[in-house]
């Protein structure tokens, strides 16, 4: 069967839903009162039917299994170019997911103490040096970091998010996998 890495989505959220459906009815036939007439006595009875839906289930886990991993797959063999760094897809996700969120962070925490720094020198009425300049008086606040170069990795973190979300959609749809 192929399928775009999107339908494949989809698909494992619709089987992750028919599996909590099917889960919820098994439940529901567990057990009776022996004195009541089983409900599912026509179609081989609630024994027979929670057989047949626990094996349903497993089906559709292991279905859910190969289309991930057919994905992981995929991901593994296809990179993807942004802001002239080359990645596998699953690189690119594994960054996305464990390093993107602390550098925004992380990049946002010292553009704020850098503001702070800035207000204190302004209420105190020193001025604002960065590091390297040899004019500071005994009084200045030094900053060590090129202000500048802070704006810019951020704007090239947003770029790249921005970039690497537009392509994975497109990757995605356009991308087919064997499952």
């Amino acid at each position: 069967m192929r399928l775009t890495i999107t339908e494949a989505l989809a698909d494992i959220k619709t089987s992750l839903a028919r599996i909590d459906k099917k889960q919820k009815s098994i439940l529901g036939y567990l057990g009776r009162d022996s004195r009541l007439r089983d409900p599912l006595e026509k179609e081989g009875g609630s024994a027979e039917f929670i057989k047949r839906e626990r094996q349903s289930i497993l089906d559709l886990q292991d279905k859910i299994v190969r289309v991930r991993s057919a994905i992981q797959k995929i991901n593994l063999e296809t990179t993807l170019t942004i802001e002239g760094e080359t990645r596998t897809l699953a690189a690119w996700l594994n960054w996305r997911r464990e390093i993107a969120g602390l550098q925004q962070t992380f990049l946002s925490q010292m553009s704020s103490n850098i503001h702070t720094l800035r207000q204190q020198a302004t209420r105190q009425g020193a001025t604002v040096r960065e590091s390297g300049e040899t004019s500071a008086a005994p009084q200045d606040f030094i900053i060590n970091m090129s202000e500048s170069a802070l704006a810019t990795e951020n704007e090239r973190m947003t770029t790249i998010l921005g970039q690497l979300d537009g392509k994975l959609s497109l990757l995605n749809a356009t991308t087919l996998i064997e499952v």
